[in-house]
């Protein structure tokens, strides 16, 4: 059998980032049991509008969970806050932040389960033996940005930053009348890496946050008299 996760974690571990192309991750995801894609999607016209927002905007919407993953599987936690220090996100850091959870049926969705499974078999990976904890905390954000004539969505408005986690995958859901959305890499000097844009539906992104900064250009819609949008699964891995 083909070892489709090989070429990925190669690439995280020469550059501390990978851009995967839609067909590369599908076939790593369909390998974990993916089904129903569309019914998955569909579950970010559900998200709330994120309230947390210190530049004021109201261009984001967003479900969060956390997880718990281990040799014996990957749980559902209690809901809890999303909580970054200020040194990882200027912004929106240093508060408790209660988002609107990621509804039950999505969190055990095939989708949802194929993409918890393939990140904990990718970061395991690339853990060095005598560093991989007996649990990893998983937390899972759904984005949606939105972007309206004169009003930009900001996927990163904290600019280009590292989220405090050991691993991190971006996984496009969706996009719709949106320009732009450019994922720009960084090393820890801040100087670039690569740059790349999530177009198709399962395109993704992996960054080792401890080695590389991330971070996303405004999105701006393509046809000025519709209003676009950008969805993305977002999921972190960090030693509990």
């Amino acid at each position: 059998m083909t070892d489709a996760l090989a070429p990925i974690a190669a690439a995280v571990a020469r550059d501390g980032y990978a851009f995967v192309h839609a067909a590369e991750m599908r076939d790593v995801l369909d390998t974990a049991g993916l089904a129903d894609w569309g019914g998955f999607a569909a579950s970010w016209d559900e998200l709330g509008v994120d309230t947390f927002m210190a530049d004021g905007g109201r261009y984001r919407r967003r479900r969060f969970a956390c997880f718990r993953a281990t040799a014996a599987g990957i749980v559902r936690k209690p809901h809890q806050p999303h909580y970054q220090s200020r040194d990882y996100n200027p912004l929106n850091g240093g508060i408790e932040r209660w988002f609107e959870p990621v509804a039950d049926r999505i969190a055990v969705h095939p989708a949802m389960r194929a993409t918890l499974a393939t990140c904990h078999r990718l970061f395991e990976r690339l853990t060095a033996v005598d560093r991989r904890p007996p649990t990893w905390h998983v937390e899972v954000h759904q984005f949606r940005i939105e972007a309206r004539a004169g009003a930009e969505g900001r996927p990163t408005p904290e600019g280009l930053h590292r989220d405090g986690v050991d691993w991190v995958l971006v996984l496009l859901v969706n996009r719709v009348n949106i320009a732009s959305g450019e994922t720009r890499i960084a090393d820890l000097a801040k100087q670039p890496l690569g740059s790349f844009t999530l177009t198709l539906p399962s395109d993704a992104a992996v960054t080792d946050d401890n080695r590389v900064y991330h971070g996303v250009t405004p999105v701006t819609p393509l046809d000025a008299a519709r209003p676009g949008h950008r969805d993305v699964l977002v999921v972190t891995f960090r030693r509990e």
